[in-house]
């Protein structure tokens, strides 16, 4: 049986030789589950805060409120279990998706290396930062469970921007990692050709959700989880069956006008 070396060529790998990490499989999935549970999570909070039984004035109150967390901790105390399932699902899909930003950033890196070391690594301290934002949540819903909604609530909010920013404020330092991250990683999968202009705009989209402790998700969320699939489950696939992700440019280069703005407008 032939050994695979370093020094054979590959089409899984995406410099064309040697092993990488996370690798195909572990890289492949991660494209898929990631975006996948992210979606899920997005979706089922979104859902628990529509479900949660608030009249109509208690509603219109949690919307004039400079903050969400109010709303939110009173849909866990309506709405445990769905409200858990929710803040699980998407902060499992925040951990799964590191593997996943690593992979893009591997098979970018060798036309776009800086670009894709400084994004990659930037975008996921953001993903590892929003850790430190669901430790925070789970610890104010057991609250609830404790001390009750009302006076859970109170020590919530009278300590909220201390809890939201962190020790030293590394957390939100790190948060916002994902925004820098995300718009220098699609930068470089465009200029690389992993992605067109379309899948690159989706990534940049994707790296403006809003990252914190207690935070509401709507259906205007709906979009950015979306938006994560479309950029990241097709990839995912090609690496799981071996292709080399091709040039999503390569079809779009004539000399031609109107072929300059069919680049413009690649997948």
């Amino acid at each position: 049986m032939e050994i695979e070396t370093a020094d054979q060529p590959n089409e899984l790998m995406p410099a064309g030789r040697g092993p990488w990490f996370p690798g195909h499989v572990i890289g492949g999935v991660a494209l898929i589950v990631g975006p996948t549970l992210w979606a899920l999570g997005l979706t089922l909070r979104w859902w628990a805060r529509s479900a949660a039984e608030f009249s109509p004035a208690l509603r219109k109150h949690f919307d004039e409120q400079p903050f969400a967390a109010p709303a939110e901790l009173a849909a866990y105390a309506s709405e445990p279990a769905l409200v858990t399932a929710g803040y699980a699902l998407f902060v499992a899909g925040g951990l799964v998706m590191w593997p996943a930003v690593a992979t893009l950033a591997q098979i970018v890196a060798p036309r776009s290396p800086r670009l894709a070391q400084w994004g990659g690594v930037l975008l996921i301290l953001g993903l590892f930062a929003r850790l430190y934002h669901a430790g925070v949540d789970y610890t104010a819903f057991q609250l609830t469970e404790v001390q009750g909604l009302a006076a859970a609530t109170d020590a919530v909010m009278t300590e909220y921007v201390d809890i939201s920013y962190g020790p030293w404020n590394i957390p939100v330092i790190a948060a916002a990692g994902q925004y820098v991250g995300g718009l220098l990683l699609a930068i470089g999968a465009y200029r690389s050709g992993t992605f067109g202009l379309g899948r690159s705009l989706l990534l940049v989209y994707w790296a403006t959700l809003w990252a914190g402790v207690l935070k509401s998700s709507d259906v205007f969320e709906g979009p950015s989880a979306a938006t994560l699939c479309f950029a990241c489950l097709p990839l995912g696939v090609q690496i799981l069956r071996g292709q080399q992700p091709r040039d999503m440019r390569e079809g779009n280069r004539p000399a031609s006008m109107r072929g300059r703005y069919l680049r413009w407008l690649s997948w």
